[in-house]
């Protein structure tokens, strides 16, 4: 049997400690990674998260607030129907992106919530911890990676 299987990957000792001196809004996507099993989902982690999710639902406020902007000048009389046509097809493509931002908003909304009430982080379905990993690539996931892949699997036999 191999004694590598069993050894744990080494973490940078200036990585592991960081977040007992750095303000959790300041942490590296590594820091965080590197931090003991013991901190999971423990004031810094949340903190660190609701930044996160914070910095990213003021980005898609203001995203949806330049869509309006946007939308308004574009809407001066256009004699030409080609090229009517064309704004009106740009109009819904944009449309259909920030409705796309919208869901997402109201997903970001939903996981500060759970911060909130001190769900975040943990499978809504088994109870398990999500991951950093997989929170850190999808800070709204509220399942773990297996669970989701179980929804998934069971999406595409049985439809939704």
């Amino acid at each position: 049997m191999s004694s590598v299987a069993h050894t744990p990957t080494k973490v940078d000792p200036k990585l592991a400690t960081a977040w007992k001196t750095k303000p959790p809004k300041e942490l590296s996507d590594a820091e965080v990674l590197a931090m003991p099993e013991s901190e999971y989902m423990k004031p810094v982690q949340l903190e660190f998260f609701r930044h996160r999710l914070g910095t990213l639902r003021d980005e898609l406020l203001r995203s949806a607030g330049e869509t309006t902007e946007h939308l308004r000048e574009d809407t001066l009389l256009v004699p030409d129907p080609a090229d009517r046509a064309t704004i009106e097809e740009e109009h819904a493509l944009e449309l259909r992106a920030r409705d796309r931002e919208r869901k997402l908003l109201k997903k970001v909304e939903q996981a500060i919530a759970l911060i909130d009430s001190g769900e975040y982080g943990w499978c809504e379905e088994t109870g398990e911890p999500i991951g950093i990993g997989r929170l850190l690539a999808r800070p709204t996931a509220t399942l773990s990676l297996e669970a989701q892949q179980r929804r998934e699997l069971k999406q595409k036999m049985f439809g939704d």
